[in-house]
């Protein structure tokens, strides 16, 4: 007979393997980290004895729950802002707030917060998305849980990165030196399509293929995100994404929400899984994600909460249960998504979707113990039939809450025995969070009425390029300029010509910034306006950095656009102060040395300043920003403007001050 380190007895086990085997009463033999033997009851006996015989007392005795997508810091954001739509929620709450908190310590705790309710409710692994994500996998390793941790990649500056660069870096750091651990799997994590660049998507890809590391990322959550890809890009999300080489990596597909029969069989040669995240989806109003079509088609699709700012909880019995019911009512069929399927999802199905089902997600030996016992004896739970193998299942899904799970192993060892935590203290965390929240509250409060709020509450709000190069010359007369730009050094890829109506609103608090209400009207050759194009534009007064040449560096804007008439904004934000400017612009996008820029030439009307021109160029990397604006510098030599005067203000200030 063989010895094992704990043999679980008198259970209903329900193996979640390729064959849904179950045994009534059955028996589970660990060694070490790993399942040794799975069967009948008396057959395990004949064969092992444990260090440690348990009686499960004819519990559920299955693999541990796979949360296949969530943010696990941001249980100490739960309930901050509810009711919203998605972009006013990211980013007129979310993302100010995690500006100003998120630090390592910050994760940290919500990470333990995270832990403590995902193994009380059954949960023994998770794939996590955030910043600071390697404080979020050694709080997750601490706390005894299997995670999947990704670093978090945006074109935007984020708590633990100022750009991009400095986020691939900290996130190929940190990769190397946890590669291979036996609870963390690292992760990199480009946001989402619509967050990142094309060369972040491709580039975060290549370091996963690299690595031989997965890959976390939104797709398609929001229908708004798809009509956007189609009109920037000419397509849909998922073909985007493969075009950029996203999908050579092991993709984590989170939301998947609006996708097509073509763009899932897309996902299925290229190996992607998915995560279904029901409440997220639900609460945020983003649609209902063709979960029945992708399962035919034969994807591997998991479950997940989303994070607990968004849901609010973590608790995937609740998941489990939603998933199946909302097939149901979208398909019209009582019998879609039954039971079984639904509580595969959420263990061997989620495992596959996070590519490692390798390690986990069913009661098979040779995987890793991973298993929690689940009390059917609760008022709730009762009776219970037995005629079915299916009746377990329903069981689980339609009747169980997850405060009937006693008992969790992670990877071998107890991390839950008898509803008690082994490895964290919950009032003590509870205690933190608290601290917490009324900081972020007296921090809410203050900016309520900040212009950029008011701003994003109209919808529709993009935070525009992290920083912008840009230079400015006052010129006496701009023909000079329009013969220059025929120079064989330069490539005019575009021209448009419009008049462009300014007005400015000024604040009481100069950090406000200025909120720019703009119409251009677009003239063709013969002066006649085709079109008009009205927005608004908060503009802040931060300078980053000054290069040769007066050439500048200013931090990202964010724009919206103007749906409504100006006498609304004007009652709507209630400025100090108004200031008008009316001008006349031509404007190049042109090609100097494999470079883009754009060449405004300005003519100042109302008031009458006379003529500027601008060089511009956009982009999401400092060291990029650096190098162009080197070459703004020998774009100026070249139009013959080189030793011309350079003006340092916005327009705006150059109005006001008069020079």
């Amino acid at each position: 007979m063989k010895t094992v380190d704990v043999l679980l007895t008198n259970a209903h086990v329900l193996s979640m393997d390729e064959q849904m085997n179950q045994y009534d009463p059955g028996a589970v033999a660990v060694s070490g980290d790993s399942i040794v033997a799975v069967g009948p009851e008396a057959e395990i006996k004949k064969e092992y004895t444990g260090k440690e015989t348990i009686d499960c007392s004819g519990k559920i005795l299955m693999p541990g729950l796979i949360n296949a997508h969530t943010h696990v810091p941001m249980t100490l954001l739960r309930g901050l802002a509810d009711d919203l739509r998605l972009d006013v929620w990211l980013m007129g709450y979310m993302m100010p707030v995690e500006r100003e908190y998120v630090s390592p310590e910050f994760v940290r705790l919500g990470t333990q917060i995270a832990c403590a309710e995902l193994i009380k409710s059954g949960v023994t692994t998770f794939n996590d998305m955030y910043y600071f994500e390697e404080d979020v996998a050694r709080a997750t390793a601490e706390a005894g849980m299997r995670a999947i941790c990704g670093e978090s990649v945006l074109k935007f500056q984020t708590p633990d990165a100022a750009s991009f660069e400095d986020a691939m870096e900290m996130a190929r750091d940190y990769i190397q030196r946890w590669k291979g651990h036996p609870l963390i799997v690292p992760s990199i994590a480009p946001h989402a399509p619509y967050t990142c660049t094309a060369e972040i998507l491709h580039d975060t890809a290549q370091m996963a293929l690299e690595f031989d590391v997965p890959l976390h990322t939104h797709i398609a959550e929001t229908a708004f995100e798809v009509e956007n890809m189609r009109r920037d890009q000419g397509m849909p999300v998922v073909p985007y994404v493969k075009k950029q080489g996203l999908l050579e990596a092991k993709v984590i597909a989170a939301h998947c929400v609006h996708i097509d029969t073509g763009e899932m069989r897309t996902f299925l040669h290229a190996g992607t899984g998915v995560s279904h995240n029901p409440s997220s989806n639900l609460k945020l109003a983003s649609g209902f994600a063709p979960v029945m079509k992708m399962l035919e088609t034969g994807l591997n699709v998991g479950i997940g909460t989303d994070g607990p700012a968004s849901n609010n909880d973590l608790d995937m019995f609740e998941e489990v249960r939603l998933a199946a019911f909302i097939a149901k009512a979208v398909t019209n069929d009582p019998t879609s998504l039954p039971a079984s399927t639904a509580l595969t999802m959420a263990t061997r199905l989620g495992a596959k979707a996070l590519h490692i089902g390798h390690l986990t997600g069913s009661l098979t030996p040779g995987l890793r113990a991973d298993l929690i016992l689940v009390d059917l004896t609760p008022l709730h739970n009762s009776p219970s039939f037995k005629r079915s193998h299916d009746n377990a299942y329903a069981q689980i899904v339609y009747a169980s809450k997850s405060t009937d799970v006693s008992d969790v192993m992670i990877n071998g060892k107890w991390v839950l025995r008898d509803r008690k935590l082994l490895t964290l203290n919950q009032d003590e965390l509870l205690a933190h969070a608290a601290d917490i929240a009324k900081k972020i509250d007296a921090f809410l409060i203050e900016r309520e009425q900040s212009v950029l709020s008011k701003l994003i509450a109209l919808g529709g709000s993009m935070e525009e390029e992290s920083f912008e190069v840009q230079v400015k010359v006052k010129i006496a007369d701009d023909q000079p300029i329009v013969e220059a730009l025929k120079r064989p050094e330069i490539e005019i890829v575009r021209y448009r010509h419009y008049s462009q109506h300014d007005v400015y609103f000024g604040f009481d608090d100069p950090s406000q910034g200025r909120l720019r209400y703009r119409e251009d009207d677009f003239l063709d050759p013969r002066g006649n306006v085709t079109n008009t194009r009205p927005r608004l534009t908060l503009l802040g007064q931060k300078r980053e950095d000054k290069f040769a040449h007066d050439v500048l560096l200013s931090r990202s804007r964010f724009f919206a656009p103007a749906t409504q008439s100006l006498r609304f904004y004007r009652e709507y934000f209630k400025p100090k102060e108004e200031t008008t400017i009316t001008k006349d612009r031509e404007r190049w996008l042109v090609k100097f040395r494999d470079t883009e820029f754009f060449i405004n030439v300005d003519e100042m009307i109302e008031p009458a300043l006379g003529h500027f021109i601008e060089i511009k160029s956009r982009t999401w990397s400092r060291k990029d920003a650096e190098q162009k604006a080197a070459l703004a510098n020998d774009l100026l030599a070249v139009l013959g403007i080189a030793n011309s005067e350079t003006v340092t203000k916005d327009y705006i200030e150059v109005v006001r001050t008069g020079k």
